[in-house]
């Protein structure tokens, strides 16, 4: 990796949501705003198919004829898929209609693939199906439901349901696992991991059904891989007839085990697993993760184990690769097309959606990355293929990310498709270059641009955002709240809510200091967006820590609130009791 690292002007301005410029002592090429903002290697381009759409864009496919149909990430009732038709074959689509969603979409509803002439999408908790009709952009066939997920959900986390198809007529759906690693009391530090962990009975897994059966739940499936935590990004390799996916690893190494961790590893730590799935296979969650650092899986500290013990973990799946950590990949396409170089043919894009938890070193990821194969196999590292969805590098809070990329679809004539999640921008990326003269040059500049960021393994020192300077809010604060809530308090615009702004925070002082000591389960509304996560209880701070976190989230953030006394928490902590 190159270690000069890139010297950008002060004048790096977002122009028009179209891009940015860099200046760099490698002379490298300013992108042309035909690209929509994006950096691509030599010889591909981009266009922009929609600058945005109303409820935003999560999972996306491309019909036979062109037409894109994408799950929308906010949605009422009847408008969860949103259709896109180009009359004019001028690259931008001019025909947009809403449909499909037989209720209310919860904020992290996804998936869209397109099987055997039928739409198929789904919610957190739904997989619904139309038959396409040709040459209609809107099916005009009732909408079915094909799987519901019927066990209680009373949290938000992992129950997202992507989906993908054999060759045999089945369907693959995950069961995200509702926990960070099966501990006894989720998310609190020092609490042990269950063994064996219940959660595997019917979650942190992939689960295999009927694609044509109306009207499933979980037990009309075949449970076919396990040790899976949580997985958005799933494909079906056809090329070698394999399930492949891209796994987020666990949270909170810092925050749950500082004695254990600092926050060095806790950002590159644990990997985001790249596997083959096979029927049977345990992927090793939440006994065990991978260290790509030291290319092995390890004992997780909930299981007794220190970053370095390996204890059982030797018996569990090994990825094909190991990214680094909190990337989230959300997106996997393996390419078929013909349109592309060969050097692309076969191998798998990645839609990396942009980390949350790397405090106190920059986000990573936030492009789209390619991984090489070759008979079946990885065939070389993994590369950064488009880059720009942010708008800026270094990133420090997730907010600040213009555009986080997340679903890519593969067209008729072999460009793939890419959407985003904050604005609903959607490209179409060609190539138009020589396929004959391609090279791996092309490649080695999209790296260069990248190493502002460190995106294989940040500096221990020099990349540490709070060097030289005191911690943003304190240590408590830098602990325990910036993995989710981020350093400028603004939350990562759908899992995690803001403080900035919110009467959570500025309101009631007593509730306020409830959330901190009990935790806080369920769906919630804060600026008119709802949330429907879990807020962890931090019962096990001292009075005074969280009067001083209370009342610095009370007056920064753009909040103009009172103090909260280390008396007032110890009244309301002994009414607890």
């Amino acid at each position: 990796m190159l270690k000069k690292r890139l010297k950008w002007s002060a004048s790096l301005l977002f122009l028009l949501g179209l891009g940015f410029t860099q200046h760099s002592d490698q002379d490298l090429p300013v992108v042309n705003t035909k690209n929509g903002g994006l950096f691509l290697p030599d010889g591909f381009e981009a266009t922009v198919v929609v600058d945005s759409l109303p409820g935003r864009a999560r999972h996306i496919a491309v019909n036979d004829n062109g037409d894109i149909y994408v799950k929308a990430r906010f949605a009422d009732k009847g408008e969860s898929v949103i259709a896109l038709r180009d009359t004019n074959k001028d690259g931008r689509a001019d025909v947009i209609k809403h449909f499909g969603g037989a209720a209310k979409e919860r904020a992290y509803g996804t998936a869209m693939r397109i099987y055997k002439g039928y739409l198929y999408f789904s919610s957190e908790l739904v997989v619904y199906r139309y038959k396409l009709t040709p040459g209609k952009l809107v099916p005009d066939s009732p909408e079915e439901v094909i799987l519901t997920d019927d066990h209680p959900h009373g949290m938000h986390e992992h129950i997202a349901k992507p989906i993908t198809f054999d060759d045999k007529g089945f369907m693959y759906v995950p069961f995200g696992a509702n926990s960070n690693a099966c501990q006894e009391q989720n998310r609190t530090p020092g609490s042990k991991g269950m063994d064996p962990c219940p959660i595997l009975e019917d979650h942190g897994g992939i689960w295999k059904f009927d694609a044509n059966k109306t009207g499933q739940l979980q037990k009309d499936g075949t449970k076919f891989a396990t040790g899976l935590r949580s997985v958005v990004a799933l494909d079906w390799n056809f090329q070698d007839n394999n399930l492949y996916a891209v796994q987020h690893g666990r949270d909170d190494l810092l925050r749950l085990w500082p004695q254990l961790y600092n926050g060095w590893q806790s950002a590159m730590l644990p990997s985001e697993e790249f596997l083959r799935i096979k029927e049977g296979t345990h992927a090793g969650w939440p006994y065990c993760y991978w260290d790509q650092m030291q290319s092995k899986k390890v004992l997780n500290p909930e299981y007794g184990g220190d970053g370095k013990i390996v204890g059982q973990c030797d018996q569990y799946e090994k990825p094909l690769i190991g990214f680094p950590g909190h990337w989230a990949p959300n997106d996997i396409l393996f390419y078929q097309g013909n349109q592309f170089p060969e050097h692309y043919k076969n191998g798998s894009f990645i839609a990396f959606h942009g980390s949350t938890n790397r405090a106190p070193y920059p986000q990573s990821s936030y492009f789209i990355g390619f991984v090489p194969f070759k008979n079946g196999q990885v065939a070389g590292e993994y590369e950064v293929f488009a880059d720009g969805f942010a708008g800026l590098d270094p990133i420090v809070n997730v907010s600040d990310a213009v555009y986080r990329p997340m679903g890519i679809a593969m067209g008729p004539d072999g460009s793939i498709y890419i959407a985003e999640t904050e604005k609903g921008k959607i490209w179409k990326v060609t190539y138009k270059g020589n396929k004959k003269k391609f090279n791996k040059t092309a490649m080695a500049k999209m790296e260069q641009r990248k190493t502002m960021s460190h995106i294989r393994t940040p500096d221990f020192v020099n990349d540490n955002l709070d060097k030289d300077k005191p911690v943003a809010g304190g240590k408590v604060y830098s602990v325990y709240c910036t993995a989710c809530h981020q350093r400028n308090g603004m939350g990562d615009s759908q899992r995690f809510p803001p403080l900035g702004g919110a009467e959570w925070v500025t309101g009631d002082k007593e509730r306020l200091i409830k959330v901190l000591l009990n935790g806080l389960e369920g769906p919630i509304e804060v600026k008119g967006q709802a949330y429907n996560n879990v807020m962890p209880q931090h019962s096990f701070l001292k009075d005074e820590e969280i009067s001083e976190v209370l009342t610095h989230i009370r007056s920064n953030f753009g909040n103009n609130a009172g103090p909260v006394t280390t008396e007032e928490v110890a009244k309301v902590r002994a009414t607890l009791k």
